[in-house]
């Protein structure tokens, strides 16, 4: 069975997205996870570009990497400047990694528009960078920049530049789709070329292929997939597709199409259960959204609506899904709305663990609320919190913690530079009354603190919780200013996430029923 090995770039070119920024401490805690997970190379960064990435590799000498190689990023040497006197190569010595990798300019026209110099000047480049670092006992690994595009230009030059490259020792060669615009058949035809002009395969000590490949065609995993498919052994990506542009190739799916769909050798089975659990983790150091949608590990990955398919995945899990998502350590879930049918309704009242018959009175009336309230423009396949509160009350099992009996919010000062929002809550709770008055930002945090304050003898419980997420969408826009809102709320403690949902044509009422499902689901869970 071959061996893949991936080489995981997100601390460099992942960091290169839009919106992340990520501290040197970020680093080292995504850095220790991908090493738990089972990454063989983890590129810190390039020392010689910033301080930053330099105190890294310093740092995370100290942490506790044990499978990994770290890596250390950079260039070939300067045009017409001696190697020992190049800044930046002297820099990934001071790194004191033991693998580096050096990419180089493959592409004529790079040479001549970036580079400013003679293609002979670029050949030398490459050759005396990477043999001098081999002469330091490095581990070398040859980044063929822009490669594709070279090759489709001057397929003579771009393959004499990895000549050069072989000639010095270099370990592996990784071939770049640096712009993301190469077809996977372009990638095959490429490949067998180099294949046979540098002999891969043919003698002991031939050169190992990498692939690095970019999105910006959105074929990146198609591409990095086709290319193994033709003898690379080396897979460069990063987790989740971050990266400059449209990003690259994205890890959490090429790592198990390997796996599952192909039967290489990747990452242990008890590893790759962890696969969604890291994606979202490099996700929220990233402080980016973890994608719904994202296949494998996405909340979205394993869901099911449609009653039809609801009603084949219980009798067979494979009518609809690809693979197990257990495997990767995802689960399957079943949605609610209004193309909902009873299967649905019973299946995710067994996740409650209600006993439902398919064909009962309380699984029609169920269905038929949900559909009264989707036309609405109620959405519970985003916020089951307010599902399950819904199914408890409809069902006679709703236990409720408080009675609102009045609420009041104002908003003074309109159009100064600081306008104050005060909600006042009056409620019932153990027999209680309480009234409570509090000021916020804008009126939903303004009720949100008056609430809880009115709560908080009875509940201390109320204070674990903390809003993390507010969204809000016009249902009927046609109805301009007397449109419906949607409101959904987030909220979080320390073990758990639950979403609720909120519709009224007044925003502050559309949310103050998401904000009340909200504490009412939290109490109910203790």
């Amino acid at each position: 069975m071959k061996k893949v090995y991936f080489y995981d770039t997100t601390l460099r070119d992942g960091s290169q997205a839009e919106g992340i920024s990520l501290s040197l401490r970020d680093k080292i805690l995504i850095a220790e996870r991908l090493d738990k997970f089972g990454i063989h190379y983890i590129e810190g960064g390039w020392p010689g570009s910033n301080p930053k990435d330099l105190t890294f590799f310093n740092e995370i000498k100290k942490s506790g990497i044990r499978h990994a190689k770290i890596v250390a990023f950079g260039s070939t040497r300067r045009a017409h400047t001696k190697v020992t006197e190049d800044q930046n190569v002297k820099a990934l010595l001071e790194a004191d990694t033991k693998t580096v990798a050096v990419f180089g300019k493959s592409w004529d026209f790079h040479v001549a528009q970036v580079f400013r110099t003679s293609l002979k000047e670029n050949l030398q480049m490459i050759y005396e960078t990477l043999a001098y670092l081999k002469s330091k006992k490095l581990e070398v690994i040859y980044d063929a920049e822009h490669f594709f595009d070279g090759f489709k230009k001057n397929p003579e030059y771009a393959l004499r530049t990895l000549h050069q490259a072989v000639r010095a020792g270099a370990d592996i060669i990784t071939l770049c789709d640096t712009n993301g615009g190469a077809l996977p058949h372009e990638i095959r035809h490429a490949i067998l070329r180099v294949k046979r002009s540098l002999g891969v395969g043919t003698h002991r000590n031939s050169p190992l292929l990498g692939i690095h490949c970019h999105n910006d065609s959105e074929l990146a995993v198609a591409n990095t997939i086709q290319a193994v498919g033709e003898g690379c052994v080396l897979v460069q990506g990063t987790m989740n597709g971050y990266g400059e542009r449209c990003g690259n190739a994205n890890l959490v799916s090429v790592i198990p199409i390997l796996q599952f769909k192909m039967g290489l050798s990747c990452i242990s089975p008890k590893k790759m259960k962890e696969l969604t659990a890291v994606s979202h983790y490099v996700a929220e150091i990233c402080n980016m959204p973890a994608m719904n949608s994202q296949p494998f590990t996405g909340r979205s990955a394993f869901a099911h609506k449609g009653g039809v398919h609801v009603n084949a995945m219980i009798k067979n899990p494979k009518t609809y899904e690809h693979i197990d998502p257990r495997h990767v350590g995802n689960h399957r879930r079943f949605l609610i709305s209004e193309l909902s049918g009873k299967t649905n309704i019973m299946m995710k009242a067994k996740e409650l663990q209600l006993d439902l018959e398919k064909e009962s009175p309380e699984t029609r009336k169920i269905l038929s609320e949900i559909q009264k309230l989707e036309s609405e423009g109620y959405q519970f396949e985003a916020a089951e919190a307010s599902f399950e509160l819904l199914i408890h009350r409809l069902t006679g099992k709703h236990k409720s913690f408080f009675e609102v009996t009045s609420v009041a919010v104002r908003v003074e000062d309109i159009g100064h530079a600081k306008p104050i929002s005060v909600a006042e809550v009056k409620l019932m709770a153990k027999g209680n009354e309480f009234f409570e008055v509090a000021e916020g930002d804008g009126p939903v945090n303004a009720l949100d603190r008056a609430l809880r304050k009115a709560l908080r003898g009875s509940y201390p419980v109320i204070d674990q919780i903390h809003l993390t997420d507010y969204k809000v969408r016009v249902v009927n826009s046609e109805a301009g200013t007397a449109a419906k809102v949607r409101v959904i709320i987030e909220f979080q403690d320390e073990g758990s996430t639950w979403t609720t949902v909120g519709v009224h044509e007044n925003i502050v009422e559309a949310s103050w029923k998401a904000l009340t499902d909200a504490v009412e689901y939290k109490l109910s869970k203790g």
